[in-house]
């Protein structure tokens, strides 16, 4: 069984190095998922399937493209882990760019992701994205 810390790092080093698809695959069957924000911005919201969040990491490149994405520290106690940093990306259809610090809650149960609730600055976003 694969401890929190080592999924929660394989994570990060999936996204970091752009391997989406293989990010996504590190979810559960059934998720507790929540992106909140502005509706106009397409990836909020609710999902609660693995397939959700593997559709949700190959759409996102379309939408930002990463100048930064720092994650300072990972706190883990047992299955629970807070991933936290700072983003800068850049929204592709307006050009904005999104600067945010951010703390991600992300629960591991068996070596699978089944939670994940960022929190980040969602007016800079919407703004950014050009809705506010």
């Amino acid at each position: 069984m694969t401890d929190t810390r080592t999924t929660v790092e394989e994570f990060f080093r999936r996204t970091a190095a752009g391997d989406m698809d293989q990010a996504g695959a590190l979810f559960a069957d059934r998720v507790d998922w929540d992106i909140y924000g502005a509706d106009e911005v397409p990836w909020t919201g609710r999902r609660t399937t693995g397939a959700e969040a593997a559709a949700f990491f190959r759409e996102l490149p379309g939408h930002l493209t990463p100048e930064e994405f720092t994650v300072d520290r990972i706190l883990v106690d047992g299955e629970h882990a807070v991933a936290m940093g700072r983003m800068k990306q850049r929204v592709r259809h307006s050009g904005g760019l999104f600067d945010s610090p951010f703390a991600f809650h992300l629960t591991v149960e068996d070596g699978r992701i089944t939670r994940y609730i960022p929190y980040e600055d969602s007016l800079a976003l919407a703004r950014a994205f050009g809705v506010v």
